[in-house]
């Protein structure tokens, strides 16, 4: 048997082997690690043009220090070919080599898609990424134009930029949603650049005013469509008369279902009218008010419906029915409000009120449907739960004067009380000092 001498040198001997092989692991590491890296391949480009004078030339090697194709672990030879461990300007830029230099306007989509379109490829980097852009690109009015010989659209590079090309989750992209319509606009914001296309160059203007763009860039809602959203990206088509519902609709589902079922449908569709751009207008979409609906002077209602035919009373009576409402739930909040800065508590009535404020919200909905039957079918249970909320908020003040009322009763007869203990305690002293004087 061992001794504990022998177990303990075994032990030692042990571990010192297991130091000995992570110390060796870990140089080995190091060693692989530079021999790597020392026997990369130099990037020519990057080298000679950095060192340029002419912006022109030197900007494409500084921009691509923060491109996405860098991060990848590409450079400049898998886009232009030629041979970047050349060291003359000859012998990088051999043809032979399949140099290509700078591609023409009308060859840039086949020059980024032979990457992009190829899903073998793609695998490697980024599996999840379309490998359809190319292809689809040529459905859009911008690849029907490039197509056709035009060179002043847009093409891959108009949008992502070029060396300087970042990820699209990246928010200095070019095309991150907040950066989409500045992108856009570098071209259909130009009044002179368009002119020759036959189209406007106020969408951008009107889209700031949007309440699209407020959500955008005011309250950083990054699901707030902006122009790819409605237009698409690389297919980029306006929607027509009939396809411009079902954009909106992706959003706005329920409005464009009620929509579908009311009488304005058939009434759109036989004069040609965009479904909801014809109310809500396209760029320069405003928040929804109260007063787009019925028969004053702002509603949209009379743009079409003239005094006394049935839609012109529809929309007279579905205004008339959110007003009541609108007004119950003032009534209804100012007196909760009054009652709870009272000290009373009314947090349970309070909550209830959520029932007429939700109402209001879907009559507002159901104002799509043209129907004032189904307006009214909500904007009924709404009142019936702010009249409610009302009586509670009455109550409570009631209950708040019977407690004042009680408080100075009980003041009245506790003082009353006190000074009739006074008066006997005066009368006992009273006898006291007298029998004191016999005495």
């Amino acid at each position: 048997m061992q001794t504990d001498r022998q177990i303990n040198a075994n032990r030692d001997v042990a571990m010192m082997a297991r130091w000995s092989v992570a110390i060796i692991l870990r140089i080995a590491t190091v060693l692989l690690l530079f021999t790597l890296t020392s026997a990369q391949k130099k990037s020519s480009c990057i080298e000679c043009h950095s060192k340029l004078e002419d912006p022109r030339l030197s900007a494409p090697a500084k921009l691509f220090d923060n491109d996405i194709h860098h991060a990848r672990g590409l450079s400049c030879n898998d886009c232009h070919g030629g041979d970047p461990n050349a060291d003359t300007k000859e012998g990088a830029k051999d043809p032979r080599k399949g140099y290509l230099g700078k591609p023409k306007t009308l060859d840039i989509p086949a020059y980024c898609g032979k990457c992009h379109s190829d899903a073998n490829l793609m695998k490697r980097f980024n599996p999840s990424l379309r490998v359809d852009q190319e292809r689809e690109y040529y459905t859009s009015v911008h690849g029907k134009l490039l197509k056709s010989g035009e060179t002043r659209v847009a093409t891959c590079i108009s949008c992502h930029s070029v060396h300087g090309i970042r990820a699209i989750t990246d928010p200095l992209a070019s095309v991150y949603p907040s950066n989409v319509a500045e992108t856009c606009a570098k071209c259909h914001a130009s009044a002179d650049y368009m002119r020759g296309f036959g189209i406007p160059s106020d969408q951008f203007d009107k889209y700031k005013t949007s309440v699209h763009a407020k959500a955008l860039y005011e309250k950083q809602d990054l699901s707030a469509p902006t122009c790819n959203d409605c237009h698409g990206n690389h297919g980029a088509t306006p929607p027509g008369i009939t396809s411009v519902a079902n954009v909106c609709g992706q959003c706005h589902a329920r409005q464009a279902e009620l929509f579908q079922t009311s009488p304005h449908k058939a009434a759109f569709d036989q004069r040609q009218f965009g479904e909801c751009i014809k109310c809500h207008s396209n760029h320069a979409i405003a928040k929804p008010n109260d007063e787009m609906i019925g028969t004053g002077e702002k509603s949209v209602c009379i743009t079409c419906h003239t005094a006394g035919d049935k839609g012109f009373l529809a929309a007279g009576a579905m205004r008339a029915r959110i007003d009541e409402l609108i007004g119950s739930l003032d009534k209804s909040t100012q007196i909760l409000d009054r009652a709870e800065r009272a000290g009373m508590e009314v947090s349970r009535p309070k909550f209830e009120m959520k029932d007429a404020t939700d109402a209001l919200t879907h009559a507002r909905v159901l104002i799509h449907s043209s129907s004032t039957a189904e307006v009214d079918k909500v904007v009924a249970p709404g009142l019936t739960a702010s009249v409610k909320g009302y009586q509670a908020g009455m109550a409570a003040l009631a209950e708040r004067r019977f407690r004042r009322e009680g408080l100075a009763v009980s003041l009245v007869f506790i003082l009353f009380l006190a000074g009739l203990v006074y008066l006997k305690l005066r009368q006992i002293e009273s006898r006291q000092r007298g029998g004191y004087g016999d005495a």
